[in-house]
C-alpha cells in the first residue's frame, strides 16, 4: 500500500508541475537590437557634368536593455525595408525605412532608416546614418541621427567629379570621395544577441568614374560602389547600397532586423507572427525578426 501511495503522490506532483502557469505579475526584462533599413546608393547623371553617386547610409542601429514587457500584450515588431534605387533621371537613392517595437504600456522604440546616397551633384540624405555626397561639386554627406549612426562622406572636389562619398556606418563615418577613388562605406557594429557575433549597419561605398577605383562597402552588409551599377547591400543587415557611375543607378539598401532576447528562466513567448527564428542558447531565449510581425509574452 505504501508503494502505491508513493506512486500516486509522485503522479500528483507531476500533474501540479505541468499545470503551473507563469504568474501574471512576473514578466521578462528584454534586451533588443533594432536595425533600420539601409539607404540606396546614388546613381550618376549622363548629362554634361555627370559624375558617380554616393553610397547609401546604413540604417539606424540601436541597443535597448532592461525593457519590461507585460503578459498577454501583443507587441508589434516592424522591420524596415531597404531603400530602392531611383531610375536614371532621379539619381539620388531612396532612404531606408524605420524599424520599431511598439505595444500598450510600452514606450515605442524606433530606429531611423539610412539616408540615400546623393546623385552626381546632390548631397547625401540625412538618416540613421547619412548617405554619401555625389561625386562632383564637393557635394556633402548627409547627417546622422544621434546615437544611431554616423555621417556620410563628401564627394570629390574635382570639377569633373571622379569619386562619390561613402555612406556612414553605425561605427565609422563614410570616407570622402577623391579624384582617384570613391569613398569607402563606414564600418558597422558587431552584436551577439543572435547567439553569434554578427556585424550590422555598414555604409555603402561611393561610386567611381570608369578609370577610378570604387569605394568598398563597409563591414556590416554595405554594398560596394561601382564603375557601373552600384552593388546592393546584404539583406537583413541594414547596410547601405553602393553608389553607381555616370549613366547607372545605385545599389539597393539592405532590409533591417530586430532581435529580442531574455533569460531562459522565463517561458517561451505565448504567440508570434512574422515567422521569427527562435533559439535557446547562452542562457537566453532569442527571437530574431527578419520581417515584420508581433510577439506576445
Amino acid at each position: 500500500m505504501t508503494q502505491f501511495s508513493g506512486i500516486w503522490t509522485l503522479q500528483k506532483q507531476m500533474q501540479a508541475a505541468a499545470a503551473y502557469t507563469w504568474p501574471p505579475t512576473i514578466t521578462p526584462v528584454i534586451d533588443s537590437l533594432l536595425v533600420a533599413g539601409g539607404g540606396a546608393g546614388g546613381g550618376g547623371a549622363t548629362t554634361t557634368g555627370g559624375a558617380p553617386g554616393g553610397g547609401g547610409g546604413a540604417g539606424g542601429y540601436l541597443l535597448y536593455s532592461g525593457l519590461t514587457v507585460r503578459r498577454g500584450v501583443s507587441y508589434t515588431v516592424t522591420v524596415g525595408a531597404g531603400g530602392t534605387s531611383n531610375p536614371l533621371g532621379s539619381y539620388t537613392g531612396n532612404s531606408g525605412s524605420s524599424s520599431s517595437i511598439a505595444g500598450t504600456g510600452f514606450t515605442t522604440v524606433t530606429t531611423v532608416g539610412g539616408g540615400g546616397g546623393g546623385g552626381s551633384t546632390t548631397n547625401g540624405i540625412a538618416g540613421g546614418s547619412g548617405g554619401g555626397g555625389g561625386g562632383r561639386a564637393s557635394s556633402t554627406g548627409g547627417s546622422a541621427t544621434s546615437g544611431q549612426g554616423t555621417i556620410g562622406g563628401n564627394g570629390s572636389s574635382a570639377s569633373t567629379g571622379y569619386g562619390g562619398g561613402g555612406g556612414g556606418g553605425a561605427l565609422n563615418a563614410g570616407g570622402s570621395g577623391t579624384n582617384v577613388a570613391g569613398g569607402a562605406g563606414g564600418i558597422g557594429k558587431y552584436n551577439s544577441y543572435s547567439g553569434s557575433s554578427v556585424t550590422y549597419a555598414g555604409g555603402g561605398g561611393g561610386g567611381a568614374a570608369s578609370t577610378r577605383t570604387p569605394g568598398a562597402g563597409g563591414a556590416g552588409g554595405g554594398g560596394a560602389g561601382s564603375n557601373s551599377a552600384g552593388n546592393d547591400a546584404t539583406a537583413n543587415t541594414g547596410g547601405g547600397g553602393g553608389g553607381g557611375n555616370s549613366g547607372y543607378g545605385g545599389g539597393a539598401g539592405g532590409s533591417g532586423v530586430i532581435i529580442i532576447r531574455y533569460p531562459n528562466s522565463y517561458p517561451d513567448a505565448v504567440a508570434t507572427t512574422g515567422s521569427p527564428t527562435f533559439t535557446n542558447t547562452g542562457g537566453y531565449k532569442i527571437y530574431k525578426f527578419t520581417s515584420s510581425g508581433s510577439i506576445t509574452f
